[in-house]
């Protein structure tokens, strides 16, 4: 909404009245800036990409290959539980088609779980070549991304935003380390092709659903946007991340009611308390899915973490802009799972579920990088090591990510 100026030829009265008049046309809950204050700040594509640049870079790798020859903890036991995963296999046959379908909670399931974990494996098998230098691992990726650029050419049904999002994060990481670290992948080309035509097209433009599914769908978008080095894409992305964690999290500072992410149409308190699982009490932390189960808050916090680690990585550090919001929800989300009793003013009483393994990366950029005292998540991150997959969109992160300090 904009307001033009008031003519001075108007009196006091005329103009409080006009003020007044515009006051009440006010919807009951605007789609306010997410960032307090001021406006959210311009995004801005590195003029060169840094690759490998996906979750992980370089000199991550290489600090990960160091601590696995040295047989230092938790790296050694987390790179043992890789490598003896079904996604390490160097016997793994892909599984392409071209047309996944995936319904609500992937039923149907015509090729969701084959699609989500042959990405899976194609990183994992990326990070055993680059921690062991072994080729076998390398052409095993090569071989899983050629089957699938080769054939696939949709996803349909209603989880389709969903399962791009999620095969579509994997996707990348893997493609990145092959590329830029392996002597020759004559396909690299196809399978950009693939990601710009079968995956960016379908979580580009984001969703209004439940705030997990743009979160995620973001976070393959701005991984495709490095692969490919599209600057277009990339802003685009941080445009929809910028927009989308503030409506995710709360923060008292936001005032009464919880920020809405643009265009989400909740315009009334009674709308925004529905979105938030009818959740009517607010407290820093809080996210927009904790009353609905804390599995897919993770898979939230998770895919914030990952999109703020890849900025990082392209010279472009978006955790100063969500540090509070990421720090305090998985404070207070690790405080409940590690059993401190829920008040009744939060979701009743009653959380469901758990976070699952996805606390290492938010962990190690704000606790260990920037420095916050972040105990609950601590105890929690480190009770959970190693942490491994979710067979959906994480991966080994004890093992990338565990004090890392590159």
């Amino acid at each position: 909404m904009r307001t033009g100026t008031i003519p001075r030829a108007l009196g006091t009265a005329a103009a409080l009245a006009a003020l007044l008049t515009t006051a009440l046309a006010a919807p009951a809950v605007a789609e306010r800036s997410t960032t307090p204050g001021r406006a959210p700040a311009e995004a801005a594509a590195p003029a060169n990409f840094t690759h490998p640049g996906v979750l992980v870079s370089r000199p991550q790798l290489d600090f990960v290959r160091g601590r696995v020859q040295a047989g230092a903890q938790p790296w050694k036991s987390a790179y043992d539980q890789m490598m003896g995963s079904k996604y390490a296999s160097l016997t793994r046959t892909a599984k392409p088609r071209a047309v996944v379908e995936c319904g609500s909670y992937s039923n149907p399931n015509n090729g969701c779980t084959d699609e989500r974990e042959d990405a899976i494996a194609a990183y994992t098998l990326s990070l055993a070549w680059y921690i062991t230098q072994d080729a076998r691992y390398a052409q095993k990726a090569i071989q899983i991304m050629d089957a699938w650029s080769a054939v696939i050419k949709d996803h349909t049904n209603s989880n389709a935003p969903l399962q791009t999002g999620w095969a579509g994060s994997s996707w990348p990481r893997a493609a990145e380390i092959i590329k830029y670290t392996y002597s020759s992948w004559p396909g690299s080309g196809r399978f950009g092709t693939m990601l710009r035509d079968v995956y960016l097209p379908e979580v580009t433009n984001g969703s209004h659903s439940n705030g997990n599914w743009e979160l995620s769908m973001t976070e393959a978008a701005i991984g495709i946007a490095v692969f490919l080095e599209d600057r277009a894409a990339y802003d685009k992305a941080v445009g929809k991340f910028r927009g989308r964690v503030p409506a995710y999290i709360y923060v008292t500072a936001d005032g009464a009611l919880p920020k809405v992410a643009p265009g989400s149409g909740l315009d009334t308190r009674a709308k925004v308390i529905n979105y938030w699982q009818g959740q009517s009490t607010f407290m820093d932390g809080l996210s927009q899915e904790t009353c609905r189960d804390l599995t897919h808050t993770g898979y939230g916090l998770s895919a914030i973490s990952h999109i703020a680690e890849t900025g990082r990585i392209q010279g472009q550090d978006l955790y100063p802009e969500i540090a509070g919001r990421l720090r305090h929800a998985m404070g207070l989300h690790a405080k409940h799972q590690l059993g401190t009793p829920v008040p009744s003013s939060l979701c009743g009483g009653s959380l469901k579920d758990s976070l699952g393994p996805v606390t290492e990366v938010g962990f190690n950029a704000l606790a260990n990088r920037l420095g916050y005292a972040m105990t609950n998540t601590q105890t929690l991150t480190e009770r959970q090591r190693p942490a491994g997959s979710n067979n959906l969109f994480v991966a080994w992160e004890t093992l990338t990510h565990a004090n890392n300090p590159a």
